[in-house]
């Protein structure tokens, strides 16, 4: 097993060296793009740096029932990194004593991972103000030992943010494959009747938003009023707010963005909307993003891209808030991706 873990570590890594040697060319048949470092220049904001702390975004692993066409994190069932207990309790160290007031998981379906439950047990503990668990949804209808999540999840105060790529089946099955629709929609009804997205319900549940395609999300506010509506009057669900996240041009989705020879446009299209608004709220600057296996990063996009966080920090175990916040974060053309519009962040919209 230890083998194969390291063979699979070896085999992303060169994936990502990849995907940064295609995204740091730049160079099409349309002239070549500026780089986001030239860019940022142009309005005062190179080095980008980080501002307070506010949100821990912890990777719990890749391992998901699902394989989605977007997906920048390559989840699937097939993916056997999975955070172990002692780099959870490392994690649990940390969340003790940040300045932190959010606390971030996510996955893959962070669910799958086998000391999950204890680690929000034991995490719900810790005082954090924000709590999130990013759910798929369809992990909740995958398999009894998950029918409960509802439950536990009202039990610790999670705050659940989850994926939901249109109120349509044909949108959504596209997107993530046969049957996520209607399993969604059960398990949204389900959330609801424990209370989540109950209009005044402290149990907040939101959900997220990613463009099926090559182009770029709609104004949030818009597409939350459109969601809303449709789910109300369909399926008499109901939530708090929609994330709109742009697809960033990394992992699947640039394998995606080359096979269908969109990649150029899109970058193009990218770099259009670039929004100098944008560059002062992107998550990097108030997030610290950590990995599977403890490593620290700006992003969990640069995360993906084994960009490591330029700092003598590196690891959960040696984990020092004061020398992290002194750091210049690293960027690359991907960067765009955030910037492009209202700007895009795991919370949505940042302009």
């Amino acid at each position: 097993m230890k083998t194969q873990s390291l063979h699979k570590r070896d085999s992303d890594l060169a994936k990502a060296n990849k995907q940064l040697e295609i995204l740091s060319n730049g160079i099409f048949k349309s002239g070549e793009l500026p780089t986001f470092s030239n860019k940022i220049k142009e309005t005062n904001q190179f080095p980008l740096r980080p501002k307070k702390l506010e949100i821990l975004q912890i990777n719990v692993g890749y391992m998901c029932n699902q394989v989605c066409t977007h997906c920048h994190v390559d989840a699937g069932p097939d993916r056997t990194e999975i955070m172990t207990k002692e780099t959870m309790q490392q994690c649990l160290n940390v969340i003790k004593t940040t300045g932190a007031h959010t606390l971030d998981l996510t996955g893959g379906a962070p669910e799958m991972n086998p000391n999950f439950r204890w680690f929000v047990e034991e995490a719900s503990k810790a005082g954090i103000k924000d709590f999130i668990v990013r759910s798929n949804l369809t992990i909740i209808r995958a398999n009894k030992k998950y029918h409960d999540l509802p439950a536990f999840f009202k039990k610790h105060n999670v705050h659940v943010v989850s994926s939901m790529p249109h109120w349509t089946r044909g949108k959504t099955d596209k997107q993530r494959g046969n049957g996520v629709f209607d399993q969604s929609i059960k398990a949204l009804q389900e959330l609801n009747k424990v209370g989540y997205g109950m209009p005044n319900s402290n149990l907040k549940l939101d959900l997220v938003y990613n463009p099926s395609g090559a182009f770029l999300p709609g104004d949030q506010m818009a597409m939350e009023r459109d969601f809303k509506k449709a789910l109300i009057d369909d399926f008499n669900i109901q939530f708090h707010n929609l994330f709109a996240i742009t697809n960033l041009p990394i992992s699947r989705f640039l394998d995606y963005l080359i096979a269908s020879e969109n990649y150029e446009d899109y970058m193009y299209a990218l770099v259009e909307a670039y929004n100098p608004s944008a560059v002062t709220n992107v998550m990097c600057t108030n997030t610290i993003s950590i990995s599977w296996d403890g490593y620290l990063y700006d992003c969990d996009f640069n995360q993906m891209l084994e960009l490591p966080v330029n700092s003598s920090v590196k690891h959960i175990s040696d984990y020092n808030e004061t020398l992290l916040q002194d750091r210049n974060i690293v960027i690359s053309q991907h960067c765009y991706g955030c910037t492009a519009g209202a700007g895009s962040s795991c919370q949505g919209t940042v302009a």
